[in-house]
């Protein structure tokens, strides 16, 4: 536990120090905010990696759905409380470095950081979302990017949205009960915990889609324009 923990400390800010470090003399001419940035969501990157592969084992690993246990589901939730940590400081640095030239004292800054983002905070509780730094770096016209948000939006349904149903299957398949039989077959309060749960991840699905719908339908704007 405390190894894993250990662990999880070093390699969270390491990756994100080193990162820093290569674009900074690798890519002088870009600013602090950008590099930060790009480090950040690098990180997040990794971290969603290992932890969907985790989660890849415990499931392939655990034949009951409610009552199996996989020691990878324990060790890291230690590996990622570090994680946790380090990226609201890593955002909050960004923030720092983007808002300075406004002359905002740390303070103030802080203060707009916790108003500003009060559902990424709330989200770093469950789990992190995963974006790709183009938007800042001007590259919203590129096919790259465009493909990026089409994957964003394909995985964030995938695993955000459609893990609830699959977990729903999952315990019916192994009850011999049907999708639609597995709610009423469940204690209340699992239904009304998902609901919670599933609610920020559908409203979060609604803005992405949103951006995206503005992302495609620019080009087309200008034109009709």
């Amino acid at each position: 536990m405390l190894l894993t923990l250990a662990w999880g400390s070093l390699f969270f800010p390491g990756l994100f120090a080193l990162c820093n470090w290569t674009l900074r003399r690798s890519r002088p001419e870009w600013t602090n905010s950008d590099r930060l940035m790009i480090s950040t969501r690098l990180v997040s990157s990794v971290q969603a990696v290992l932890a969907t592969g985790s989660g890849i084992v415990i499931m392939r690993s655990c034949s009951d759905v409610v009552n199996g246990r996989h020691w990878l589901a324990r060790e890291y939730v230690w590996f990622l409380i570090p994680y946790m940590i380090y990226d609201t400081y890593a955002m909050y640095l960004s923030e720092w470095y983007r808002t300075r030239d406004q002359n905002h004292g740390h303070s103030t800054t802080f203060r707009n950081f916790l108003s500003q983002n009060r559902l990424m905070i709330t989200h770093h509780a469950v789990i992190l979302f995963v974006l790709v730094p183009v938007a800042q770096l001007k590259q919203q016209h590129t096919l790259l990017y465009k493909v990026n948000g089409i994957l964003t939006l394909a995985t964030f349904f995938s695993c955000r949205i459609l893990l609830f149903p699959f977990m729903y299957w999952s315990y019916g398949q192994q009850e011999g009960l049907s999708l639609l039989q597995v709610p009423f077959n469940i204690p209340f309060f699992c239904n009304v915990a998902n609901a919670f749960l599933i609610a920020p991840q559908i409203y979060w699905f609604c803005l992405l889609c949103r951006k995206a719908a503005r992302l495609f339908g620019t080009p087309q704007a200008k034109k009709d324009g």
